[in-house]
């Protein structure tokens, strides 16, 4: 193993360390990156090696919050609520439909009540712990539900997100 302290404007920034040396006879590969001749020997690699990698930007990773943009919407002032139109697939050609995100105000069941009427398909609101009342239908009727839904005043077109294929 070959270690080398990086310096930069007088500083040390780091160490460089290489693990695998480079062989006696250089490769093609290494004629090809670093322009090396198979007369050079195994120091002059190195060299090259080292000069390529210095001439790198060498930045040092900062601590990265992959929750911060959730915990930051999360936080209230502005954030908007979403109305989630997902589809499921049960079995062969058979999916259902669910909604979920509705405002706690309204009346889920008087709802689902038009919603079946208008698409002409079956449905039943759920209690799920996480996510509160879901209305479930049968069928793909995403596209029919979110106009539905604007079309009667429930939501606005922009907080409505469609899910699924």
């Amino acid at each position: 193993m070959v270690s080398l302290p990086l310096v930069r404007d007088g500083a040390r920034v780091g160490r460089l360390s290489f693990i695998r040396e480079v062989p006696e006879k250089p490769s093609s590969y290494h004629r090809q990156v670093f322009g090396v001749s198979s007369r050079i020997s195994r120091s002059l690699v190195l060299i090259s090696v080292v000069m390529f990698m210095s001439e790198l930007d060498i930045q040092i990773p900062t601590t990265f919050d992959p929750f911060a943009e959730a915990n930051a919407e999360d936080s209230g002032a502005g954030s908007k609520e979403y109305v989630h139109v997902r589809i499921q697939q049960r079995n062969g050609r058979k999916s259902l439909t669910t909604v979920q995100g509705l405002k706690k105000e309204f009346s889920y069941n008087k709802i689902l009540k038009d919603l079946k009427k208008e698409f002409c398909c079956n449905g039943t609101v759920v209690q799920d712990p996480e996510l509160g009342q879901v209305i479930q239908l049968q069928g793909d009727q995403r596209k029919n539900v979110s106009n539905f839904l604007v079309q009667a005043g429930i939501v606005k077109k922009e907080t409505i997100k469609i899910h699924g294929f």
